[in-house]
């Protein structure tokens, strides 16, 4: 089942103040239409694929509980990916004081083939990229920080506008471009020497 493009917003405008009033078959409605992309988004970020899934069901559930108090201001699918990211922050901070080994895991080959298509790497290169690539592309991105990660997978990944990816992590456009720019360049210099970059 292909997650598609992101959805447009005017339907879920309609479903959100449909489940406002009180329709719990609305909410389904929201719930088939996002769970693919959350739960996928999720397992990139966390790398557990049982963990994600878990994520994922608080995701929609703090959603439900909290949509009340959803104005609008946002696209929906913009405040239901900063839950996301708001949910696996706290779960990724509780399995650090529990075992800090155990993250980086499943989900890993997932990951690489998905970040294939980065933008930043669109070079005669990088369409023959190596599975010697695309492991060095998954370990660099398992090695950015959680702010750099989360800008680079929303949007390289995801597919978010900057405007998109600072509402859904709450911070202005620039600090949004410049996580962008220092991930790719983390993910830049540890390509160079694949690609013949890395001249003395």
């Amino acid at each position: 089942m292909s997650p598609g493009p992101v959805p447009r917003t005017d339907n879920d405008q309609v479903l959100v103040a449909r489940v406002q009033a009180g329709d719990r078959a609305a909410f389904d409605l929201l719930v088939r239409k996002y769970q693919y992309r959350i739960y996928k988004f999720i397992t990139r970020y966390v790398r557990d694929a049982n963990l994600a899934f878990d994520i994922t069901q608080e995701t929609f559930l703090r959603a439900y509980r909290s949509i009340r108090s959803f104005r609008g201001d946002s696209a929906f699918y913009t405040w239901l990916y900063r839950i996301a990211i708001n949910a696996s922050k706290n779960h990724l901070a509780l399995e650090a004081r529990r075992q800090e080994s155990a993250l980086v895991e499943d989900g890993e080959r997932e990951a690489a083939n998905s970040l294939e298509g980065l933008q930043s790497l669109e070079t005669p290169e990088a369409l023959l990229i190596s599975e010697e690539m695309r492991q060095v592309i998954v370990q660099a991105i398992q090695e950015l920080a959680p702010d750099l990660r989360m800008a680079i997978l929303l949007r390289e990944v995801e597919g978010f506008s900057y405007e998109d990816i600072a509402e859904t992590m709450n911070c202005p456009i620039g600090t949004v471009r410049s996580r962008i720019f220092r991930a790719r360049e983390a993910i830049n210099s540890r390509l160079e020497p694949l690609l013949g970059g890395g001249g003395n």
